[in-house]
């Protein structure tokens, strides 16, 4: 089955893997200078493309009057949403802020926007906004949704020790076309991430 790209979170660990038949040829890259920042962009080979939404950060954490969150998600929704963390917004308000002022994606197929929130506080949040409908759910036990077929976030059975672990049973969950994934979780005051590129 083919489900694009998705995000699953639970309440200590996140991850993001982009699935694609048109952009395969991304990976993602630390660009991390003050918080972590990862990036998904293109690979040296990738043919050019005008296309807005093959790049993007697709983790941050940042720093909130809380203390560290981190902000999972599959475009650049992932900024915005960083920032009004970091401006104290609880993860709900951050989520629907951004969200709602970016909408979904004015692509063919009018590709819904995804994300979630692990929280200082230690709870987590995972949204999407779609053509007809955003929503937001609290995560009490890991939880996915998907730009198609699961756009509705659902439970989904994810048993992940740490990032590492987080990000290689993104890509290797039983979904078709994984291109690249990363995974974050909670470590102490703050987080840990990984990056699984596949093959590269």
């Amino acid at each position: 089955m083919y489900i694009g790209r998705f995000v699953i979170v639970g309440p200590e660990t996140a991850a993001y893997r982009v699935s694609s038949r048109s952009f395969p040829n991304r990976r993602i890259v630390d660009r991390s200078d003050e918080g972590t920042t990862l990036t998904v962009g293109p690979t040296d080979d990738a043919p050019e493309t005008d296309n807005p939404y093959v790049a993007y950060n697709c983790l941050r954490t940042v720093e909130t009057p809380r203390g560290e969150a981190a902000v999972i998600g599959n475009g650049s929704q992932v900024d915005p949403i960083a920032e009004k963390l970091g401006l104290g917004y609880p993860a709900r308000d951050a989520l629907a802020t951004a969200l709602l002022a970016l909408d979904f994606e004015k692509d063919d197929y009018d590709t819904p926007r995804i994300a979630g929130v692990l929280d200082a506080d230690g709870s987590a949040t995972i949204a999407t906004v779609r053509r007809d409908a955003l929503l937001i759910d609290a995560v009490e036990e890991p939880t996915l949704v998907a730009t198609y077929e699961r756009d509705s976030p659902e439970p989904f059975d994810f048993d992940a020790g740490d990032a590492a672990d987080a990000a290689a049973a993104a890509y290797d969950a039983d979904f078709e076309h994984p291109v690249c994934a990363a995974g974050v979780t909670r470590a102490g005051d703050g987080f840990e991430w990984a990056i699984e590129n596949g093959d590269e």
